[in-house]
């Protein structure tokens, strides 16, 4: 490989790396004109803002990289939020409040604190629409299942991350959200034709590329009338044809994550990063384990198939003349005020509740029930537990609903769940305690699809900490500050 053609090649991989400062041969590849790297709390590289802010000057030393995160707020959150759930709602309670303006401070104050931490580029905000009920990826990161509410709030969210001098990522390209398959494990079918995507999933895209976003991520969807099988990230038709030429995109295009399923399960993280190139792609994100080991084997891929005369060397310079464009952008840009107001806010405005709160006597027990998560959020923290420190933790066992009903004699009952439309589980339970005690408060903290037939019923729409602080206020189990 030429050293012309090593620089190009590097400056489209962003490596990841474990712990919380960088190892010498990420500072090495820096030096070298490496473009970045993807940060990921399972990995320990976010322990605590102070140390990541360590960690984002320790890397600008050694050359100017896109340093890229996963912060959606909501589920899915990297910035300290993992630990604790976020400050701020994710997209399905924006889209429930409808009000861009709201979604927009937001989005500024999300990215203003990444930019006081040192990241300049955010996967986010998630844009697609959520027309899947059973979806199992997606669900509350989504501002909801129409086009035009989900286009509004893109363009408001890419404004606001944009405010703070953080580049916004529109993503999933062409659209995530009428799958009813998890892209890391699989590739995930959408079934729709040009005249459905125009009128569906391409609409806030549009929005979002009209808004000025700097970047869009592809996701690893197969779309049968446009892909033939091939998934979206390694799709020339997608990328090139459907992203470039037909929705006139000029800016960053950037993949998911390649160590997913969905992109690389059959022909390796080198071997699709080849691919994602010569389909279009600008920035490649390997994934969270994909360190040295797979940075080297990628650029011998890279370099073989431009050698091979499989990937064009102009290829790689189109895609620095765009990523060198992002970083002048960057450079030009101070960052914003922190809101963190705003996201109680959000989350105090999008609660809905049917029925009357009941005034109990002393405080109600919480039953919080099992609910599986998903590889894109993550362990992260979510329930009423803070404020209700005897809640208990139910999964549906045999005999459960008797033991919770028994603790909760002469006392008032909340029951939480997340998502009960995909969890037969709790509807169960649910419904059995309901049978005895009919006064018991519902409290939905995924999607509201389900709902038991009776009961006061809150749905927070997402299970952020703004949103779990904001369905206790109601309930009584703290004040509003």
């Amino acid at each position: 490989m030429t050293d012309d053609i090593a620089r190009l090649a590097r400056g489209t991989l962003l490596p990841s790396f474990p712990g919380p400062t960088a190892p010498r041969w990420l500072l090495d590849e820096l030096e070298a004109g490496l473009g970045g790297v993807t940060l990921f709390a399972l990995t320990g590289n976010v322990p605590s803002p102070e140390s990541l802010a360590a960690l984002t000057a320790q890397m600008r030393k050694a050359g100017d990289p896109f340093v890229t995160i996963d912060e959606e707020g909501g589920d899915v959150t990297r910035l300290g939020g993992h630990a604790t759930g976020s400050p701020y709602p994710g997209n399905a309670a924006l889209g429930a409040v409808d009000d861009p303006e709201l979604t927009r401070r937001v989005y500024r104050s999300l990215g203003a604190e990444l930019a006081e931490v040192g990241v300049n580029f955010n996967f986010a905000p998630s844009v697609d629409v959520n027309t899947a009920d059973d979806n199992p990826v997606i669900g509350t990161r989504s501002f909801g299942p129409d086009p035009e509410l989900v286009a509004r709030h893109a363009a408001a969210a890419v404004t606001g991350t944009q405010e703070a001098g953080v580049a916004a990522c529109a993503k999933h390209f062409p659209g995530h959200g009428a799958t009813v398959e998890d892209s890391h494990l699989s590739v995930p079918l959408v079934d729709a034709d040009l005249e459905l995507l125009d009128r569906r999933e391409l609409v806030p895209f549009r929005a979002a590329i009209e808004a000025g976003t700097r970047a869009v991520m592809t996701g690893h969807l197969n779309l049968p009338a446009i892909t033939r099988g091939v998934p979206a990230t390694l799709s020339a038709a997608a990328i090139t044809g459907l992203l470039r030429e037909r929705l006139g995109y000029r800016g960053v295009i950037v993949t998911d994550a390649l160590d997913m399923e969905g992109a690389s399960g059959e022909i390796g993280i080198p071997e699709a990063s080849v691919r994602a190139l010569m389909a279009g792609a600008d920035l490649l994100c390997l994934g969270p384990n994909e360190h040295a080991e797979t940075l080297s084997a990628t650029l011998e891929a890279i370099s073989a198939a431009v050698r091979a005369g499989r990937l064009a060397p102009e290829r790689l310079a189109d895609a620095a003349e765009r990523t060198g464009a992002l970083k002048r952008w960057l450079a030009g840009h101070s960052p914003a005020v922190i809101d963190r107001a705003s996201g109680l806010e959000a989350a105090r405005r999008a609660i809905r509740v049917s029925g009357s709160l009941p005034g109990w006597n002393g405080a109600p027990l919480v039953v919080e029930l099992e609910a599986t998560g998903n590889i894109a959020v993550g362990p992260t923290p979510w329930g009423l537990n803070p404020w209700a420190p005897d809640a208990v933790q139910a999964d549906g066992a045999e005999g459960e609903a008797d033991r919770v009903l028994e603790r909760a004699t002469g006392r008032g009952l909340v029951v939480v769940l997340r998502d009960a439309h995909r969890h037969a589980g709790q509807r169960a339970l649910t419904n059995a305690l309901l049978t005895a005690r009919p006064d018991a408060v519902v409290v939905e903290m995924g999607l509201p699809v389900w709902r038991p037939g009776s009961a006061v019923y809150l749905a927070t729409y997402g299970a952020a900490a703004a949103n779990a602080q904001a369905a206790a206020e109601l309930l009584g189990l703290t004040t509003a500050a």
